[in-house]
């Protein structure tokens, strides 16, 4: 019998292996940021990123591997599911993923009945053909496809216009039509969309070109990918009126150090701001007109006043990655808490912070507990007016509401009709009675061609 390992074969796992060690020696080059043989890293990339384009389609039933994940944890559960009967007066706004439709809609739901009373769906590929901001949206026909877009918090107005964004993406106002009204491609705008007392609105942007010590002291990255996160606010007609680094207010308040953050190749997001809340009211602990900055990856809570760029107060608790924060007494906020720590991190948390005692609350723990309840990314916590409590596990498709006593009332996982679980963008719960009562007429009245 011939022997297997002759000479040809020697020769075949010796190359293997030295092919091996340069494919591994130029994928680190390329992630640590090197700028010489572009071509090969990029066909080296192409190689690399081909089983977990198998595992997308795989995961996603679909050829097409742009297409978003199917999702699985609560895939035995129900689409709705009432436990405890209570028609509530309230309109949930729901940003959703539509395996069926293979694109994202926002669908106004009537929390009497569960029921859709109106979707938005506007032409994604037509306002991608607007953009003129080329150097900031090269990729735009990939990111931003329709396929891929997702609508995220968005903000609909007396008018039943809406105000939305994709993430990294423009922001734009359609009306209730679902007819583009406006869009804003100056920046890169992502997270939370909020109203303040003056109707403006507050988001978050990655500024570029960057803010001065980001310019001054970065180690070029050839990729460009360091976030520089700023706090924008727009007018209601979408214009820029206020555009800060927060990199720049955690120096200039003393907070942060030019010189110990990571601005190299290894560590391209310092920031993360993942959410915006202006103040309405003048308190004892803060004034019509403050923010307060969910500042995800230093896992704090900034408390800013834009008009002085005064930092008020640097939260820091028991919580870690949170997102969304909410202003929900003269002296309290509530922070949702992916909770990331390295230890006992198995459920997401909703804590609440009181400026008078300088303590922490857990809000419903046990429950969440019992749910299983763990959203590693985004996520949304809102305490309605008869403080009952609705969560988002937003990476899971799933959201939840516990009544005032902790009780859970419904339970609804974004299945589409072949029963397909998409992820969930930051929903909304509005219940003020007069602007519901409104939005229902316009609905009732609308004549749309499209």
């Amino acid at each position: 019998m011939k022997k297997f390992f002759s000479y040809p074969v020697y020769l075949i796992i010796v190359l293997s292996i030295i092919c091996s060690i340069l494919f591994g020696s130029l994928l680190k080059y390329h992630y640590a940021g090197g700028k010489r043989f572009q071509s090969l890293q990029r066909i080296g990339v192409f190689f690399a990123e081909i089983p977990f384009v198998i595992l997308n389609l795989v995961q996603s039933k679909s050829f097409n591997p742009n297409k978003p994940s199917i999702l699985k944890k609560h895939i035995n559960k129900q689409r709705f599911k009432q436990f405890i009967p209570n028609k509530r007066s309230g309109l949930l706004v729901l940003t959703k993923y539509d395996h069926n439709l293979s694109r994202s809609v926002v669908d106004m739901i009537d929390l009497e009945n569960f029921e859709t009373v109106h979707t938005y769906k506007h032409d994604i590929a037509k306002m991608n053909k607007q953009i003129k901001n080329i150097r900031e949206y090269q990729r735009i026909n990939i990111d931003q496809s329709p396929i891929r877009f997702r609508y995220f918090h968005p903000l609909i107005l007396e008018d039943g216009s809406m105000i939305s964004h994709s993430g990294s993406a423009s922001i734009f106002k359609v009306d209730m039509c679902s007819n583009l009204k406006w869009f804003n491609d100056k920046e890169k705008f992502h997270h939370s969309i909020m109203l303040d007392h003056e109707g403006n609105l507050w988001t978050g942007g990655h500024l570029n070109p960057y803010s001065k010590y980001i310019k001054k002291n970065r180690i070029i990255n050839n990729r460009g990918k360091f976030l520089d996160d700023s706090v924008i606010k727009l007018n209601s007609d979408g214009k820029i009126i206020f555009n800060k680094s927060v990199v720049e207010i955690l120096i200039e308040n003393k907070i942060l150090d030019i010189n110990v953050i990571d601005i190299s190749n290894k560590f391209d997001d310092p920031i993360h701001l993942n959410d915006i809340e202006p103040a309405f009211t003048n308190t004892k602990y803060w004034k019509k007109g403050d923010v307060f900055l969910s500042i995800r990856n230093q896992s704090s809570i900034v408390h800013y006043r834009p008009s002085t760029n005064q930092l008020i107060n640097y939260i820091k608790g028991p919580f870690s990655q949170q997102h969304d924060v909410d202003i929900i007494s003269p002296k309290e906020i509530s922070i949702f808490n992916n909770n990331n720590f390295l230890i006992d991190n198995e459920y997401s948390e909703v804590i609440i912070y009181n400026f008078e005692t300088n303590k922490f609350k857990k809000l419903f723990n046990n429950q969440l507990k019992k749910e299983n309840f763990k959203t590693l990314t985004e996520g949304v916590s809102h305490i309605l007016n008869d403080g009952s409590l609705l969560v988002e596990e937003s990476n899971h498709g799933r959201i939840i509401l516990f009544n005032k006593d902790g009780q859970k009332e419904w339970e609804y996982v974004n299945k589409d009709i072949d029963g397909n679980i998409g992820v969930i963008s930051w929903v909304r719960i509005i219940e003020d009675e007069i602007f519901i009562n409104k939005f229902k007429k316009l609905i009732e009245n609308k004549k749309c061609i499209n």
